[in-house]
């Protein structure tokens, strides 16, 4: 039978599940779960089309609205697409540090884009929209990525039942960097049959480990600038389940652009810095006995077309 979708926003999900082979050592099989590899059917992509569908729905965008977001990049191009498949104004505010790449692909979808001082990294971003939504509540619709509870649902509806269909059910630890959190808290409930009463990892959770909460938020460290473009905004979003925690591992620059590099060179796939962040974390643990014969998943939510211009690429030369 033919599948015909009314607009190109209707065309999200199923998303590959693919294994790694080389990039990461030790006993546990490795599973990323490749979000950013058809067209945009990024992790944000499914965000950015459930919280319009949302709004849609509840009356919020009609003739004479118009969205505004803050986004670092990659939720922007998600809404930006969706809402010129739906013929709906959108203006996001953005972090100016944030690649040309994502900045041009924004234009080219329509959206009118104001940039926002990089030092106040995304809490200067969310400010910017906030103000702007204020100052005309009739024209602009905020969608609050980082509060709407159409950002996790989503992944509960979507993305968690794929990978525990793809995996059969059988997923030991779910690695996921965080943005919004909406992925992350989204996906834990991975059983389609059962969703509430399933737990994944065996009975062995253990809750976030003292510190965990600040490491999150950036409060143990001081919160400042760093290259992992699309997470770690400093503070703690909403969207975020911190109850689904076991334990949160840091990552540095220089770790996530490694493997961000390795996952092009050794596994075939061009990811984003944060996917080389999600991998530096599975290949970290994959290493540790306590993980041998396990089956772990990995959120790889972005596509290294999105980086030529960043630090990502700038040691190679065309």
């Amino acid at each position: 039978m033919a599948t015909i979708f009314t607009d190109n926003s209707l065309s999200i999900g199923r998303t590959p599940l693919v294994r790694l082979n080389r990039i990461t050592p030790g006993g546990a099989t490795v599973l990323a779960k490749i979000e950013g590899a058809i067209r945009l059917i990024r992790s944000s992509g499914r965000i950015g089309a459930a919280m319009i569908w949302d709004a849609e729905k509840r009356g919020l965008l009609g003739p004479g609205k118009e969205i505004v977001e803050p986004t670092s990049g990659n939720t922007g191009i998600a809404l930006a697409f969706v809402a010129a498949a739906r013929g709906i104004p959108i203006t996001l505010t953005m972090p100016e540090t944030m690649s040309l790449e994502r900045r041009k692909v924004l234009k080219a979808f329509g959206a009118n884009l104001v940039l926002t001082p990089g030092a106040k990294g995304m809490t200067g971003a969310v400010n910017e929209a906030e103000q702007m939504a204020a100052a005309d509540p009739g024209r602009y619709v905020l969608l609050h990525q980082f509060k709407n509870p159409a950002n996790p649902a989503i992944h509960e509806q979507t993305t968690g039942p794929e990978i525990w269909e793809d995996t059969a059910g059988q997923v030991d630890v779910l690695i996921s960097g965080v943005g919004t959190g909406g992925t992350l808290t989204g996906i834990f409930p991975l059983s389609q049959e059962d969703p509430r009463q399933t737990d994944p990892f065996g009975g062995r959770r253990t809750g976030p480990q003292p510190g965990d909460h600040q490491r999150l938020a950036g409060e143990a460290l001081q919160p400042g600038p760093h290259k992992i473009q699309g997470i770690g905004a400093g503070f703690i979003p909403e969207t975020l389940d911190l109850s689904l925690v076991d334990r949160v591992e840091q990552v540095t620059n220089d770790e996530a652009i490694d493997f961000a590099r390795r996952l092009a060179k050794e596994e075939g796939l061009l990811s984003g810095i944060s996917c080389g962040a999600a991998v530096a974390v599975a290949a970290r643990l994959a290493a540790q006995p306590e993980f041998a014969g396990k089956t772990i998943v990995v959120i790889l939510p972005d596509s290294g077309e999105r980086y030529l211009t960043s630090v990502l690429f700038e040691d190679i030369v065309a």
